[in-house]
């Protein structure tokens, strides 16, 4: 005798299946978590030592120097402030010295950005002889003191009569290793070498395959790499110092020795020129402070 068996596909009980569902997701999928009384207790202590650095340098700048040398020091603003910054504006040439640095400072970022992508870009999916001991040699250059390269440097300059002339501090800093490796680390990840393969079966340039892929592709670390190496430029005292004069040409931190000059040097109004040469940085940051963040999160990889 032949039995007939039920060959319809049963449908899932409702319950079992909402069941099954709250296992997968957990008891908190969906909801946005949030920090405790001591994560914001933490967050409130960082932020008021980050900024106490720059709070105190208003304060110094708002008071006397006979005030700053008291005990116990000032922890509250004066009403020296707009005078100390009118006397270090006009004393130390601070608008010279702001566009000086601005100059510097963007051009050195915008050629380290994009030399060191072109070399990261090579260093990652280009073929070429010797591409391992060329990058070796660039990292290596990391491990050598700047110190070692200022003498033969200021030599250089000088034959080429750049002293106290602002190409003397961009030029030598317009790629660095760092950079290059940056940028090779990050495109190794990013950009897939299929992508470059199939551009050029399609008859696309080096040129092209560099505009159109490699730039979009590399923009997130072109941005960070570009803040990083802004605010190094802009903060850069150490070369600026020997290739330039606070007298001639100056960059905003060889202009704010000249107001540490004398036998007693004001530390307000040294205080307040350190306030104007920061906040050109803070501006910045308030401004585009969001795009930067935005590019980083545009090259975060989904898995």
């Amino acid at each position: 005798m032949t039995t007939l068996t039920d060959t319809e596909p049963k449908t899932p009980d409702l319950k079992t299946a909402r069941g099954a569902r709250r296992l997968v997701r957990g008891p908190r999928a969906g909801r946005q978590l949030h920090g405790g009384k001591w994560t914001y207790v933490a967050l409130v202590l960082v932020t008021v030592m980050s900024l106490f650095p720059l709070v105190w340098t208003a304060i110094a700048a708002s008071r006397s120097n006979s005030r700053l040398a008291e005990t116990p020091p000032p922890l509250w603003f004066g009403g020296n402030l707009f005078k100390n910054l009118e006397f270090a504006w006009h004393e130390a040439n601070m608008g010279t010295a702001l566009l000086n640095t601005l100059v510097v400072a963007g051009t050195v970022s915008i050629g380290t950005v994009l030399f060191s992508t072109l070399a990261g870009f090579a260093f990652a999916k280009l073929r070429f002889r010797f591409k391992n001991l060329l990058l070796l040699l660039v990292i290596g250059t990391m491990m050598v003191p700047p110190q070692l390269s200022v003498v033969p440097l200021y030599m250089l300059i000088a034959e080429l009569h750049w002293t106290d002339q602002l190409q003397a501090v961009i030029l030598p800093t317009l790629v660095t290793a760092f950079g290059v490796f940056f940028m090779r680390q990050y495109l190794l990840q990013a950009l897939p070498t299929e992508l470059i393969e199939a551009a050029r079966v399609d008859g696309a340039s080096s040129i092209r395959i560099v505009w159109h892929i490699v730039f979009p592709a590399a923009r997130p670390a072109m941005a960070v790499l570009g803040m990083l190496t802004f605010v190094q430029a802009w903060n850069d005292f150490f070369w600026p110092i020997i290739a330039l004069t606070s007298s001639g040409n100056p960059t905003v931190q060889v202009a704010l020795t000249g107001l540490a000059q004398g036998f007693d040097p004001d530390q307000s109004v040294i205080m307040a020129g350190a306030l104007l040469g920061t906040l050109p940085l803070l501006i910045a940051f308030l401004v585009f402070g969001k795009q930067i963040v935005g590019g980083i999160m545009q090259g975060a990889v989904k898995g």
